[in-house]
């Protein structure tokens, strides 16, 4: 069974969401079920069907968040010397193709982000850099091709996790 390394934060939010869905969320679609099945005819009972469809919707959800959870691994990052790559370190890699210099923090796939600049420790990229130091030289491939980067500067910054409400 693969662990699921994540910050604090995530496995907050992760199990008040779970919880939410199993306290919350089934008593509702349970009422909404019943009240669809007082309608009658369940056969043609749009209302009963979508209700149906966001249970089995909910409940797979439930089933996603309690593996996830029962796999959680709660990382600090702060608690590490960052001296060589690891969950959470933020690295500056120089690609040598281009001399482009980009910026990524290692996080948990929860947490992923590749946009805002957090990469997943499960990514191509991440595997192949941890455990690595300032100076070291990489080669990875990436879906877009083979690249080869210098890696700058290993340092921790502390990580803010957005999420979409």
């Amino acid at each position: 069974m693969q662990k699921e390394p994540m910050l604090n934060d995530t496995y907050q939010r992760l199990t008040k969401e779970l919880m939410h869905l199993k306290n919350v969320e089934r008593a509702n679609i349970a009422k909404i079920i019943d009240e669809a099945r007082a309608l009658g005819d369940l056969k043609e009972n749009a209302e009963y069907h979508a209700a149906k469809d966001k249970q089995g919707h909910m409940e797979s959800r439930i089933i996603e968040l309690q593996d996830l959870l029962s796999r959680a691994q709660v990382v600090d990052p702060a608690s590490f010397q960052h001296t060589r790559v690891s969950f959470g370190s933020t690295i500056t890699l120089c690609d040598l193709n281009d001399d482009s210099e980009c910026k990524y923090t290692i996080v948990g796939a929860q947490e992923s982000n590749p946009s805002k600049g957090l990469i997943s420790i499960f990514s191509p990229l991440a595997k192949a850099l941890m455990g690595r130091e300032e100076g070291d030289e990489v080669e990875v491939t990436l879906p877009s091709g083979v690249k080869q980067f210098s890696l700058e500067e290993i340092c921790f910054e502390e990580i803010c996790i957005k999420v979409k409400k």
